[in-house]
């Protein structure tokens, strides 16, 4: 019910969370001054640039603050996000300081009472460690003024986004007009006409079937797959925490940098190095769901250039809790088409299957003609219920769309809805009413959720309007991170 408004909401909340940025991370008010080299600056925001070395640095204090690996923060990708929240970050600066907004000194002490680290200053007898503060800020690079105003500026901008947010329908009628359209039911019969039953009627020639292979190679191909060999570091849960820590970095490092053998961390760990043959893009066959190669970021790393091209050791992944693998090609099985001989009743039943279901469109195409002229005839349809969009029982997509956008003033009417690979279905749709009881807890979910769509609406706007104030301008595309980057 209401999935499409459900789904909007989500996003709202997603979109929220990524400008509530903790303030040590310290994303704010210091990354709004400094030019680099014009080679450096990927996109400008009221003339001041976001450059690449910024996102590189941001891009590794993320890395660590979620206690990955750093060579995430290397990714193309996990970069880009980091740039795209940089320049949301920099658009609702730019409104802040021209909104003028202010925030209270309680508000403030509120906030900053809120921080786990600065909490962690309090002594017991409730006396705050200065000293440890200064210390603090030192070791993020900021004195007590550049914070409080780090702090505050964060503050402004959580004010503005969550005004916004806030964003609320002027009146409550659209949420009962909403309401309304989906509680409204119509009485429906239908009528099927599935390929499955004229398939007694095709008998396809074996010249018809060889030019079906010809023509349609791809689909008899046996997938690409990789022979692999992987090693696997596990935790000992006698082994002291801090000791595997290190063996788990040797892991890492050694599997990264000598990437063109498994065997020099196998050796220095004491690790057995295993194969596994037919490994598809879909994860190896017969193993259980714990296994360290059904691990989904292992085999989209083992179907990587680096990996199928040059055989390099993928980068050590995570598969659990104390469990690390890593993996390299040793053979790759390119896709190739199957012989005809192997495939041939997998072909005569496609060819089939697709000449049964034009037989089957064209009869209910024949039914259909019939009936826009007898609309008031019901022979061969099943038994009549009652759908709406709130309960649609077997009607999804546009079946259910064509059903209930026709005009009551035209019933008794037909619709004919195609179901691909499977033929057609005709509706009959005979009368409409509103149902007796109105279930007040379904009113208000959907109101809230129409609440949440309209601010997600609102909030786009907000954005874009700012985006064009802030006068923003991509300068050069992000690239992948120069050697030196960062230093």
């Amino acid at each position: 019910m209401f999935d499409t408004v459900r789904k909007h909401q989500k996003l709202l909340q997603l979109v929220l969370m990524l400008f509530i940025v903790p303030s040590f991370v310290m994303f704010g008010i210091s990354s709004y001054s400094g030019f680099m080299d014009k080679e450096t600056d990927l996109i400008k925001v009221n003339g001041k640039p976001i450059t690449a070395q910024e996102v590189d640095n941001a891009a590794k204090r993320q890395a660590e603050r979620v206690g990955g690996n750093l060579q995430i923060a290397q990714s193309l990708q996990f970069r880009q996000a980091i740039l795209n929240e940089l320049l949301q970050q920099r658009i609702l600066g730019f409104a802040v300081v021209n909104l003028r907004l202010q925030v209270g000194k309680e508000a403030l002490i509120q906030s900053l009472q809120g921080i786990p680290q600065i909490r962690a200053l309090y002594r017991q007898d409730g006396s705050f460690d200065d000293v440890r503060f200064k210390q603090l800020l030192a070791s993020n690079g900021l004195n007590e003024e550049q914070f409080y105003a780090s702090q505050a500026f964060d503050l402004k901008i959580g004010q503005l986004v969550n005004s916004v947010a806030r964003t609320e329908i002027g009146t409550p009628k659209l949420s009962e007009i909403v309401s309304t359209l989906y509680e409204t039911e119509r009485q429906v019969q239908a009528l099927s006409f599935n390929a499955k039953d004229y398939l007694s009627k095709v008998n396809p020639s074996p010249e018809e079937l060889q030019a079906f292979y010809n023509a349609n190679a791809k689909l008899f191909e046996s997938p690409e797959y990789v022979d692999v060999e992987y090693i696997v570091l596990k935790a000992d849960p006698k082994e002291d925490a801090k000791a595997f820590s290190e063996k788990a970095d040797q892991f890492v490092n050694m599997t990264y940098d000598q990437s063109d053998s498994l065997k020099p961390a196998a050796d220095k760990l004491k690790l057995s190095v295993q194969t596994q043959k037919g490994l598809t893009r879909s994860g190896p066959l017969g193993v259980s769901r714990d296994h360290p190669l059904a691990n989904p970021k292992v085999v989209q790393s083992l179907f990587g250039d680096e990996a199928l091209k040059n055989k390099r050791n993928i980068e050590a992944v995570q598969t659990a809790p104390g469990v690390f693998v890593s993996a390299r090609v040793v053979t790759f099985h390119p896709a190739q088409v199957l012989p005809f001989k192997d495939v041939a009743a997998e072909v005569k039943r496609q060819v089939s299957q697709r000449a049964a279901e034009k037989l089957a469109i064209a009869a209910a195409a024949e039914r259909y003609a019939a009936l826009e002229k007898d609309p008031k005839s019901a022979s061969g349809f099943a038994a009549p219920i009652w759908v709406s969009r709130n309960k649609p029982a077997n009607l999804v997509g546009s079946a259910l769309d064509d059903v209930m956008s026709i005009n009551p003033d035209k019933f008794p009417a037909v619709v004919s809805v195609s179901n691909p690979g499977v033929g057609a279905t005709l509706y009959r749709v005979d009368q409409v009413r509103q149902p007796t009881g109105v279930d007040a807890k379904v009113h208000k979910a959907q109101a809230q959720q129409i609440q949440a769509l309209a601010a997600q609406s609102e909030f786009a706007g907000f954005m874009s309007y700012w985006r064009d104030a802030a006068g923003v301008k991509v300068i050069n595309p992000l690239k992948p991170p120069s050697n030196n980057s960062g230093t």
